[in-house]
């Protein structure tokens, strides 16, 4: 029986059609909790900077062995859902998510947490391409999927951003291994709703799964990953540890795609990147996340360590970009259907590129109008770029793929987000340090050591102390705020990048309802077979790509 007709019989029998929206719930409360873990730990990094003492390298795995795992394994069990169920493997994501929260919480030493966050990230790989396959599954209509996917980014965008509001009032009032103890009760709850509620979903059964291309898949994103990171740590471009893994990703990523092509039975179908709307779509996610995920933890740094804002005043900071995000996730179905997705796409570009351009006023004192206004458009302007190329990505996927191209757009969202961090963080670092590192009256140790972090910079200038101490602390601020600004305009034109990009996606949302006024589809240039095309709930034809 096909994966659509399964969740179809499960949602009649569970009181017809209206009930897809419960189901939809239930999805959007375990994207929450994993979006909410992508986030809450950034506030709090002072607070396990102090009492862990990890290394500047230990620092960045412990912020991106999440990202750097999660990527890595999406693919993978996106396709695995897709072949033994997805509900399946999000009820077991559910489990393990709960399991390395608690590791997380306890956690004594740099290198436990770092393992607890890439067990989270083993979790969340299963959970997020589960909850999107399912919505595809469960949303047929693509307008009233649109509508779904809306919802969907909003509370992504709510989980991210509510992130560091919760992780500040945590990390106040309690320490800072309370930001992982919230997923355990919630987890609890949710595990046994979503084994109630949620119907399973398949694709296509043909074929074995692919096991060596799943690992192909994983060590490929992986390696790339890893050796973008420890460039942007401060490996130099022919250090073997950088380069290694690069070059080691890159023949497996290449080796994996080349593997597709001639399998009779696929993971995923490479045809689809031919499609100009997926492979676009697929970029101008990765772009988005590559621009902005690493100036989020910059701008959380610029709030505490700069301004002296509380964990929970950054977190209270960053809520007009919550609210942003919600905005244009609501609106974004009628906003797609109305000006298509090229200009949706291409202008929350532009959008979000002039609230970053705006930020670049930010200084050495706090200026509350400017940055509530940069973080609206900025909160507005991605969430309008990210909605528009999912709902196209997905909508351009067969059904019984709904898994791997989920998959696909997770990875490049969260490859986006681990690039970001570590390019953004080169550029930040290359700005910063130059005029630490041969500060006069400073010795030359403690001007080095002061040049791998700001908050680090203020523990070397106390114990200096008197003039020299402080002489030190004034340098690094200024170094810190020259650094942001560059890191701005480095992530503005990436994203003027991805607006160019946008150009290649389609003018209008095209759809074949014979409710609504849309263009007839057209063929697109390759063709998938047509026993794995999307159709319309309606039945009045293919959906149109």
């Amino acid at each position: 029986m096909s994966g659509t007709t399964t969740a179809g019989a499960r949602l009649r029998a569970a009181g017809g059609g209206a009930n897809r929206w419960v189901v939809l719930v239930v999805l959007c409360i375990s994207l929450l909790l994993v979006a909410l873990d992508a986030t809450v730990l950034h506030v709090a990094v002072p607070a396990v900077t102090e009492d862990l003492r990890p290394t500047g390298v230990e620092l960045l795995w412990i912020v991106d062995a999440y990202p750097l795992i999660c990527a890595s394994l999406l693919i993978l069990f996106g396709t695995l859902g897709d072949r033994f169920g997805r509900r399946r493997v999000l009820l077991i994501g559910y489990g393990i998510f709960g399991l390395a929260s608690a590791v997380a919480a306890l956690a004594t030493t740099p290198e436990v947490l770092i393992g607890a966050r890439a067990l989270l990230g083993v979790g969340g790989a299963m959970i997020m391409p589960a909850t999107l396959s399912i919505l595809r599954a469960v949303f047929p209509d693509r307008r009233e999927r649109a509508m779904a996917i809306g919802i969907w980014t909003a509370v992504a965008a709510v989980g991210a951003a509510t992130g560091p509001v919760l992780g500040g009032f945590l990390v106040e009032n309690f320490w800072w291994g309370s930001v992982f103890l919230i997923n355990i009760p919630l987890m609890a709850l949710i595990l046994p709703v979503g084994r109630w509620l949620l119907p399973e979903s398949r694709g296509g059964a043909d074929g074995p799964w692919d096991v060596l291309g799943a690992l192909m898949a994983a060590g490929g994103v992986l390696g790339a990953v890893l050796g973008v990171k420890r460039l942007g740590a401060g490996a130099g471009v022919l250090d073997v540890k950088a380069v290694g893994p690069l070059l080691l990703g890159a023949v497996l990523l290449a080796l994996f795609v080349r593997r597709q092509r001639r399998r009779e039975h696929p993971l995923i179908d490479m045809r689809m990147f031919a499609r100009a709307t997926f492979s676009t779509s697929v970029g101008c996610i990765i772009l988005a996340m590559l621009a902005l995920v690493g100036l989020e933890l910059i701008a959380v740094q610029y709030l505490q360590l700069v301004l002296g804002l509380s964990p929970l005043e950054t977190g209270l900071r960053l809520l007009p970009l919550t609210f942003a995000a919600m905005a244009a996730g609501a609106t974004g179905s009628h906003t797609l259907h109305r000006v298509g997705p090229r200009r949706m796409v291409a202008w929350g570009f532009v959008l979000t590129a002039a609230a970053v351009l705006l930020l670049t006023l930010m200084g050495q004192h706090d200026r509350p109008w400017l940055l509530t206004t940069g973080f609206v458009l900025l909160g507005f302007g991605l969430q309008t770029t990210l909605f528009g190329a999912y709902e196209s990505m997905l909508s351009e996927a067969p059904p019984d793929q709904a898994g791997g191209a989920a998959a696909i757009g997770e990875t490049s969202y969260q490859l986006g987000a681990g690039m970001g961090i570590a390019l953004l963080g080169s550029v930040m670092n290359a700005a910063y340090a130059p005029a630490l590192t041969s500060l006069s009256g400073v010795p030359g140790s403690a001007g080095s050591a002061a040049s791998n972090s700001l908050g680090e910079a203020y523990q070397v200038a106390d114990r200096l102390g008197g003039s020299s101490g402080e002489m030190l602390r004034s340098t690094a601020r200024h170094s810190f705020v020259h650094g942001l600004h560059v890191t701005l305009l480095v992530s503005a034109g990436l994203l003027l990048l991805g607006a160019l990009a946008a150009l290649r996606l389609p003018r209008v949302m095209e759809c074949a309802a014979a409710t609504e006024k849309c263009p007839a589809p057209r063929r697109p240039e390759v063709s998938l077979p047509a026993s794995r095309e999307p159709a319309e709930a309606t039945g009045s034809g293919r959906a149109a790509h």
